[in-house]
């Protein structure tokens, strides 16, 4: 039996990856209010969060 593909276009970067993280409570806060105040969600915020590290460490 083959598998059917999905309808729609195919994204350039699939987001098919997932990571667990730990946190305590005030950090799971900060990440929460980021992520409403931004209109986002937590993942986007973690993700932009590490680009920006990422693209600091570069610049050194």
């Amino acid at each position: 039996m083959v598998a059917k593909k999905k309808p729609g276009p195919k994204p350039d970067n699939p987001l098919d990856t997932m990571v667990r993280v730990r946190m305590d409570k005030i950090t799971l806060e900060e990440l929460d209010n980021s992520a409403k105040e931004l209109c986002t969600t937590r993942s986007d915020v973690i993700r932009k969060g590490i680009h920006r590290i990422y693209s600091d460490l570069k610049e050194k």
